[in-house]
């Protein structure tokens, strides 16, 4: 071997020594796992809305007759229907016997919310008869007192009016105090319409003003009703303030 070359060998077996001193202190790599996924949250579901239904079978009766009332609620805690009947479970049914056309709302109440329905009742009120006898006139025995208030009606209905309320309390209140006074419950329309409907819409405003009275505490055998239809007017102006004034439960006391 010549000299020249020796440097040469030298030179390339400490390349190989600290390339495999390099690699031999080289760490190996430790793999990274991926991160966690986050976790899946399920979103609270809504509080479900109350719903309720409210049937009357049948739907329309002759007065005297008597209806069903059928509800079903779900998704409610109470249930209370109007009007009458108050708090009721939150299904069932209920015979009733409204003497009127009426609309019963049944309210069912959750935490959901509220939900309502409503049924109506249609009561058939048959024409009063003509009167075959004369209207009966004022005697000593009837009185006609200022105590007793005119019952006033809108156009078309026998409903009592809110305003009226207070009025026709008065006239309980009169008779109370009055145990020996029988009234007589007269009902007036005013001229539109025909004779036979007016004789019906009278019958049903004058027997408005009985129910409540009775609803008073006042005797069924101190009360009496009458309808005069159209052909008693308070006044004969062809005025809106006249028809109002005609459209009327006028009350008539008689001593017994």
């Amino acid at each position: 071997m010549t000299k020249t070359m020796l440097p040469s060998k030298i030179a390339l077996v400490l390349l190989l020594v600290s390339t495999l001193v390099a690699f031999s202190c080289r760490k190996p790599q430790v793999a990274t796992k991926p991160p966690a996924p986050p976790p899946v949250t399920t979103p609270t579901p809504p509080t479900p809305t109350p719903t309720i239904t409210l049937r009357a079978e049948p739907a329309t009766i002759e007065r005297g007759g008597s209806v069903t009332l059928q509800w079903e609620a779900r998704n409610a805690a109470t249930v209370s229907i109007t009007p009458g009947l108050g708090d009721v479970p939150v299904s069932g049914n209920r015979s009733v016997s409204p003497t009127s056309s009426v609309s019963y709302q049944a309210t069912a109440t959750g935490p959901g919310g509220t939900a309502t329905d409503v049924a109506r009742i249609t009561v058939n009120i048959p024409p009063a008869p003509t009167p075959d006898k004369p209207k009966p006139p004022v005697t000593s025995t009837t009185i006609d007192t200022p105590s007793l208030k005119d019952i006033l009606f809108e156009y078309d209905q026998a409903d009592i009016r809110a305003d009226m309320v207070a009025i026709l309390q008065g006239n309980a209140n009169w008779m109370k105090a009055n145990p020996n006074a029988r009234v007589t419950i007269q009902g007036h329309c005013d001229e539109r319409g025909s004779e036979e409907y007016n004789l019906g819409l009278g019958d049903r405003r004058a027997n408005a003003v009985k129910e409540y009275l009775l609803s008073q505490g006042i005797p069924a055998s101190r009360l009496s009703t009458v309808s005069y239809g159209e052909d008693m007017p308070s006044c004969r102006e062809q005025s809106e303030d006249c028809f109002a004034r005609n459209r009327r439960a006028h009350l008539l006391a008689e001593s017994r």
